[in-house]
């Protein structure tokens, strides 16, 4: 397979002083050419199986609004997840709420080891790299704030959540994120439903549990961010909560949390 440039991410950038980061590990639902489709119908590619619907567009409009940096990732998560460790079996998807991917079974480690290489460290290192420079510009520890979407239903049980915070145990950022969500009364927000956010090696777990960041994992339901109009909405409604958070000096300082995954290396 001839290997072809392809940029594992994208950097929007902003006032690194403001101690913000956004972050999106699903942007996007690109392969890069070498990978056709993975042998799946292009309509795949519109699921979610392939990204989070409506997140990149409500990333880039919160950064330009606060006018802070973001980092989105640009490869589909069904090439690898982003938001997985390195060591969980479910990185590289053979199935995918039921679509079979036949460019990734059968894989060999050569190629298991150039994704995570190429695409995976990438984004990472790009992460990482973006927090140090957060703190270094602010002088105290950043808030991360990762942007994620889930479908209306699952296996056709509907979801009644509008948005979800998902954590694990650092509560420093998500109890003021769920107050202020809750507070006009008019959404109903899960606190880790539909997903629980204690995922060892996930993104979060990564860059801010083992480093003591403040940080939350904020879902949107995909049928409320599904095209531009109910985009700008999200953004209207998130952009001033986000920047009151931001404006908390308690949600700039380091404190490590033990894990409900177990403990640290």
């Amino acid at each position: 397979m001839a290997r072809q440039a392809f940029d594992s991410h994208e950097i929007i950038d902003g006032n690194r002083d403001k101690g913000l980061v956004l972050l999106a590990d699903h942007a996007m639902n690109l392969l890069p050419p070498q990978y056709g489709s993975l042998g799946l119908d292009a309509s795949a590619f519109a699921r979610h199986i392939a990204y989070d619907i409506g997140v990149e567009g409500l990333t880039r409009r919160l950064a330009a609004r606060l006018g802070v940096p973001a980092v989105l990732s640009r490869f589909s998560r069904l090439l690898i997840d982003p938001n997985r460790g390195e060591d969980d079996p479910t990185l590289i998807m053979r199935i995918s709420d039921g679509a079979i991917i036949p460019g990734n079974h059968p894989i060999s480690a050569e190629e298991w080891n150039h994704r995570l290489e190429t695409y995976h460290r990438p984004y990472h290192k790009a992460v990482e790299n973006m927090i140090a420079s957060v703190a270094e510009a602010s002088g105290k520890a950043p808030l991360v704030l990762s942007l994620h979407s889930y479908t209306p239903a699952w296996k056709g049980v509907p979801r009644p959540w509008h948005a979800a915070v998902l954590w694990d145990t650092d509560h420093r950022a998500v109890a003021p994120l769920l107050q202020l969500l809750r507070e006009p009364g008019d959404i109903l927000v899960g606190d880790n439903e539909p997903y629980d956010g204690a995922l060892k090696g996930d993104t979060m777990y990564r860059h801010c549990m083992l480093a003591g960041i403040p940080h939350a994992l904020l879902e949107v339901r995909q049928d409320l961010i599904g095209d531009d109009d109910s985009i700008d909405r999200w953004a209207d409604r998130l952009a001033p909560i986000f920047d009151r958070m931001n404006d908390d000096p308690a949600l700039h300082e380091y404190q490590i949390f033990a894990s409900r995954t177990g403990p640290y290396a």
